[in-house]
């Protein structure tokens, strides 16, 4: 029983199951305090609301995962540039929607170049390069209008709208997009070279040149990647919310990076399960919901619930990583033991 545990902290796997297990918990809790809380439509609520940060949360484990301090500041601002620039565009232009969200998806993969070229060609640290492209797109946000922009299209409207039904419940197109972007990053990261390279090079950047990775361009499509998944967040966000404003997304880069960190994925790169950071997500969410029916405590509890939990996290990860060194010194040990012992016969 003892090896079955040690195997199973040393597993991969094994934030995953930590953190599926708590939502399971939170949820269980929930449905015991509050009448109501255990529904298929309150649990396809979570998605419904947190379609965009799923999203989001998904292009920034990519820069978690390729190392090198990968992290990703600027997606909260991406996604405000980007409803932004939806609503400005449908208000003073006569631009098809489509082809509206279609230039929204471009700001995210500029955004995502610029963090990826400074960063891998200057050998630039990613939190200063993304701090910087933040408070350009804030800028830019700003430059376009200082106020809210309501985006009053009806195609656009209708389909912010639309929902499929299961059963007596719903679900909304944004939350179905989120998980179409989960499911896609969980196949390119588990059985694509390119996803296979992502983790290489988080594991050790230098083992991976010297396997004839192109270290650099793996790390720039990472940065794409996140940018644009921040814009095609933002255009859920504003299916949500109808408008552009310059305070849209803001700290939605933290709440980002603890669901990525709560679902598993590693500060250190190299180490992460796409399907955690949903997990992650839906804790945050379902903590907030628990507040929402218990009526009386503040929205800023989540926050504070969701900083212990990723403090908790971050040190469970860093006793998992010694637990993974001592298995592999003893390992070592028995090799050489055994090595010994067959040059001694």
């Amino acid at each position: 029983m003892g090896k079955f545990f040690s195997n199973l902290v040393a597993s991969p796997r094994f934030s995953f199951y930590v953190t599926t297990l708590l939502f399971i918990i939170l949820f269980a809790l929930g449905s015991v305090w509050f009448e109501g809380f255990f529904s298929l439509q309150v649990f396809l609520n979570l998605l419904i609301d947190n379609a965009h940060l799923i999203i989001i949360t998904v292009g920034i484990t990519f820069a978690i995962l390729s190392g090198g301090g990968g992290i990703d500041l600027s997606v909260g601002a991406v996604l405000s540039l980007t409803c932004m620039t939806l609503a400005y565009l449908m208000r003073d232009t006569t631009i098809h929607p489509v082809l509206c969200m279609l230039i929204g998806l471009c700001v995210g993969t500029v955004i995502g170049i610029i963090n990826g070229f400074f960063i891998t060609f200057f050998k630039l640290q990613p939190f200063i390069v993304t701090l910087g492209t933040m408070f350009l797109c804030r800028g830019l946000t700003a430059m376009i209008s200082r106020e809210s922009v309501s985006i009053d299209n009806a195609w656009y409207a209708d389909l912010s709208f639309m929902s499929v039904s299961i059963g007596d419940c719903y679900i909304s197109i944004g939350a179905i997009l989120a998980l179409i972007v989960v499911v896609i990053a969980t196949v390119v990261l588990r059985y694509t070279a390119f996803g296979r390279s992502v983790y290489a090079v988080g594991g050790n950047e230098q083992s991976a040149r010297l396997m004839g990775l192109k270290v650099d361009a793996i790390r720039l499509k990472v940065y794409v990647i996140s940018g644009f998944c921040a814009s095609l967040g933002g255009i859920v966000f504003s299916w949500m919310m109808l408008s552009g404003n310059t305070f849209h997304g803001m700290g939605m880069e933290m709440d980002a990076i603890a669901s990525s960190v709560i679902g598993g994925t590693q500060l250190m790169g190299g180490v992460g399960f796409i399907p955690g950071t949903i997990i992650g997500v839906m804790i945050q969410g379902t903590i907030l919901t628990i507040i929402n029916f218990q009526g009386t405590l503040s929205a800023w509890w989540t926050k504070i619930v969701v900083g212990v939990l990723l403090c908790l996290f971050i040190v469970m990860q860093a006793f998992v990583n010694a637990h993974k060194s001592r298995l592999m010194s003893l390992s070592a040990e028995k090799m050489n033991k055994k090595n010994k012992e067959a040059q001694s016969k």
